[in-house]
């Protein structure tokens, strides 16, 4: 039986009343949006220009890099973006603990590991290219990366601190939100029910007048997950406005908000009653960009907050612990780049970024009052020059390198340099290095009983090539990966005079390769596969030595069929007593579309995963779902 501790809606708002509170956000946004109709520009749609805010194209850099479109996502019928993540990028792995839901905290899953660096928060997610992350914990918060007004993915595997600083050590992935194509309204419905008591909503709904766009849209998720007491619920809010005040500038805000509330019932092994945990985060940015002949920028501000509420829960023989873990925290700054080209075939790029970060945790005890945890922030500035130059039709060459201050840890110069190749038609060969640095968390240095004020930054030096090869008219692409990982002063929790420590006791050399291939066969077929193989100096959590997925898609007039496939091999559940995981799973979807009398696209669906019912564990002590079932129907206009 789960207990819950308080009925005080401060500690556990309950689904009803943020379904209220979601639809009127909604109506609230879709009030926004239709004011905005009102609005009127009579400069013509050929001379406006929408420019998506970003430091760098990411496929002109000799990094690693690829991109997930909107196409992929939206035939995923996924609502968490990780999914989709894991299933098209070779080499990057997520933890998961049940049907829906990552959670926080004890128990909680969502780490995102790429070529075995993760832990800890190597892998820096961002949206618009701003960094999201919680203030004090340091990581990403996995809940938060749902599909909603979602355009496409840039994920580089491999060290992305030149252009982004702390927490991009093992690589970043940029979130890249959605523009409207065409003047008007647009709009989109989704809905999902299925397996364990799941429902997934989702809409949105966006306005384009000449130079003035406006969108908006929410999601709410709720589960009985696969196990008792492990009912989670979830709500996505956003919006943004962009408006181009000449051909050559534009200017904009957006605004991102989740709740989420998940109960954990412990491991098997292990069980807790009573343990939950409820967050609310917001993300806020204004940003201006520019577009010249011979030079594009632009200029970002963010805010970013969290409000955490947690019961640590208690084993069933023991006494209900005596408050609740609360956690106040931020994430704030600027950025500020520009990318010249002085002369024929260079680009300049300079860089400004500032960002402070940090917060309060407490405990609320029940007695009454409050037990103080930590209350602490950090400030980083940095600036980095990036020179690309073409030397020929065949090679073009890349270098950089950031200062990064710390106030805690003082400066530290990070290079990256490589060169890009086309020695035959349609080939391409990519070679680089990087270094990757990370300064620690305050939870690392300050939160818990591990904590030690005294750690040094952790690094990483990365060597990578890159062979890409496109055949049969562009309708084969092909890719091949080698790359070497030497990591020093990496964080790690050891026991030290018989209590647990944080120190910079760990180095490791991570080594490996990756393949990916797509295949248009015809205007019905299409295939694609990822595989990546992994060797670590030490056993790793969550990095399995193999994986591999494959996809087949075949589309009939107005079906699409889908099959997939995906084999982990040689993943550590525990690395202390050895345990490891080997599992393929069957995953098949269906979807008919229909033309709703010419005023819009409907889309019926049904999908199942893990059809072959096998049992297995990402996580230790929390067994992942048999096979499942999901239906619904999506309305686009």
């Amino acid at each position: 039986m789960f207990i819950i501790k308080t009925t005080n809606p401060k500690y556990y708002p309950n689904s009803r009343s943020m379904r209220n509170q979601l639809l009127s956000i909604a109506l609230s946004a879709s009030s926004l949006v239709t004011f905005a109709g009102s609005l009127n520009d009579t400069i013509p749609l050929h001379e406006v220009q929408f420019i998506q805010p970003g430091k760098t194209n990411i496929e002109l850099i000799p990094l690693n890099s690829m991109r997930i479109t909107a196409e992929q996502i939206s035939r995923s019928t996924e609502t968490s973006l990780l999914p989709v993540l894991v299933n098209k990028v070779p080499g990057l792995f997520v933890t998961e603990r049940g049907m829906a839901g990552y959670g926080v905290s004890g128990g909680s899953a969502g780490t995102v590991n790429i070529r075995g660096v993760g832990q800890g928060n190597k892998v820096l997610f961002m949206i618009n290219g701003l960094p999201n992350w919680a203030g004090i914990y340091g990581h990403s918060l996995a809940d938060t990366y749902t599909t909603t007004e979602v355009d496409h993915l840039e994920v580089v595997r491999g060290p992305s601190s030149l252009l982004y600083g702390s927490n991009a050590m093992g690589g970043s992935v940029n979130i890249i939100t959605r523009d409207q194509d065409r003047n008007g309204f647009q709009g989109r419905a989704r809905m999902m029910w299925g397996t364990h008591a799941t429902q997934r909503y989702g809409i949105s709904l966006g306005y384009r007048h000449n130079k003035f766009q406006a969108t908006a849209g929410a999601q709410y998720d709720r589960s009985k997950n696969n196990r008792p007491g492990s009912d989670f619920w979830l709500a996505n809010e956003v919006a943004q406005i962009r408006y181009n005040t000449s051909k050559n500038w534009n200017v904009g805000a957006n605004i991102n908000l989740t709740q989420s509330l998940a109960r954990n019932p412990g491991a098997t092994n292990e069980p807790l009653l009573s343990m939950w945990t409820h967050f609310f985060r917001g993300t806020a940015a204004l940003y201006a960009n520019n577009v010249y002949d011979r030079l594009k920028g632009g200029v970002q501000m963010y805010y970013s907050w969290g409000q955490h509420w947690v019961d640590d829960g208690y084993a069933p023989d023991a006494e209900p612990t005596d408050y609740i873990f609360r956690l106040s925290d931020f994430n704030r700054g600027f950025t500020a780049y520009e990318t010249l080209n002085p002369w024929t075939g260079s680009d300049l790029s300079l860089g400004f970024d500032y960002k402070q970060y940090g917060g309060h945790a407490w405990n609320d005890l029940d007695e009454g009052g409050r037990e103080e945890i930590i209350d602490r922030k950090e400030t980083e500035v940095a600036g980095y020059l990036m020179l690309q130059q073409q030397l020929c039709e065949m090679m073009s060459v890349n270098a950089g390198v950031r200062l990064e201050h710390n106030t805690q840890f003082g400066n530290e110069w990070v290079p990256q340099a490589g060169f890009i190749l086309h020695p035959v038609l349609n080939n391409t060969v990519k070679f680089s290095f990087s270094k990757g640095y990370r300064a620690p968390n305050l939870r690392e240095l300050y939160l818990y009983r591990p904590a030690n004020p005294n750690l040094n930054p952790e690094y990483m030096y990365n060597y990578d090539v890159e062979i890409r090869q496109r055949l049969l008219d562009g309708h084969l692409d092909m890719g091949l990966s080698l790359f070497f990982i030497d990591g020093k002063d990496m964080i790690q929790t050891s026991t030290v005079d018989g209590r647990p420590l944080n120190g910079n006791t760990g180095s490791f050399i991570n080594k490996g390769v990756e393949f990916d291939a797509t295949y248009i066969i015809n205007r019905q077929w299409n295939a694609n596969a990822n595989y990546s193989y992994l060797h670590t100096s030490k056993p790793l959590l969550a990095a399995p030595r193999n994986k591999f997925n494959a996809e087949v898609n075949y589309n009939p007039g107005q079906f699409e069929f889908t099959a997939e496939v995906q084999s982990i091999w040689g993943l550590y559940t525990n690395v202390t007593s050895g345990t490891k995981n080997d599992y393929t799973l069957l995953n098949l979807r269906a979807a008919y579309n229909v033309d709703i009398a010419g005023i819009c696209d409907a889309k019926i669906f049904v999908k199942g995963d893990n059809l072959t019912n096998k049992h297995y564990e990402i996580n230790e002590g929390f067994p992942m779902p048999g096979a499942t079932v999901m239906a619904g129907f999506e309305v686009k206009f």
